[in-house]
């Protein structure tokens, strides 16, 4: 399963979601997009949390497999963005290439913002809803 920023974002709380922390706790490991390790690296520069930051660095360390954007999720990120372009739907590039690593690995995108991966052709797992 590709995890989406959302739900690392809401595991770094004090108290997370208990639905997404019961989700979590059953899983070995997770599949995390460079483009989600980028968002969250921002994310922690902007706030400059310490404690945040030491946890987050073993948390994909420890638990983690970062997928990089290849040259074939790049290609299928565009494809899909003209699709959806041309139906008058726009999508931020960064969702579109980690529906595009969802696609290209047949991964469930764990995420709590279905709507933003709407129309994307992929699996989609909300924790929030489901414990």
């Amino acid at each position: 399963m590709l995890v989406d920023t959302n739900v690392v974002s809401e595991l770094m709380r004090p108290a997370p979601d208990a639905n997404v922390a019961a989700w979590a706790a059953r899983q070995a490991r997770f599949d995390f997009s460079v483009i989600s390790l980028e968002e969250v690296f921002y994310g922690l520069g902007v706030r400059k949390n310490a404690r945040l930051s030491d946890w987050f660095e073993r948390f994909i360390a420890a638990h983690c497999d970062v997928l990089p954007v290849s040259s074939r999720i790049a290609r299928r990120c565009a494809g899909l963005r003209a699709e959806l372009s041309k139906k008058g739907q726009v999508r931020t590039q960064a969702d579109l290439l980690i529906a595009a690593t969802a696609a290209e690995h047949d991964l469930i995108l764990v995420t709590r913002n279905g709507r933003d991966f709407a129309g994307c052709g992929i699996r989609l797992l909300n924790p929030f809803t489901r414990g």
